[in-house]
């Protein structure tokens, strides 16, 4: 079952437009919604330790590619880091990987708030992001599970 709502997806895009405004310069061949991964990694390796957030973001990673195929290149290093893009090779094929990336935030904030609430996750969003506007009406109550 997809944890990524239309409304978590929206705000993960939301979440990537504010990380590359100003053109803020990520690693090269880098979906900037790996870099927002990046940047909560180690808040949620404090919270969960490195191997629960390597899980996490296993699990969302699977449950992606299976919506994203172009994710399937994309393995979850040791160290929790995103790795496997430079190998995807020609330009439109990074440009699937970098479209599926938001797929990939979406369904793990989805996780998250399904692991620790949406409480938590918005305080620890607002700690990564203090001057991203964030409210509840980010996280949808309609998730029929």
């Amino acid at each position: 079952m997809s944890r990524a709502t239309p409304l978590m997806r929206e705000f993960a895009e939301r979440l990537v437009a504010f990380e590359t405004q100003g053109g803020k310069a990520g690693r090269p061949h880098t979906p900037a919604a790996f870099e927002v991964c990046e940047k909560l990694r180690p808040h949620l390796a404090t919270l969960m330790g490195k191997a629960g957030f390597c899980a996490l973001l296993s699990r969302a990673l699977a449950m992606a590619a299976s919506e994203a195929p172009a994710l399937r290149a994309v393995q979850v290093q040791a160290d929790g880091s995103l790795g496997g893009v430079e190998e995807t090779g020609t330009p439109a094929e990074l440009q699937k990987v970098a479209e599926g990336s938001v797929v990939l935030l979406a369904q793990l904030l989805g996780l998250l708030e399904a692991f620790i609430g949406r409480s938590l996750t918005l305080r620890m969003l607002r700690d990564v992001w203090p001057k991203l506007t964030l409210d509840e009406t980010h996280f949808s109550n309609d998730d029929p599970s």
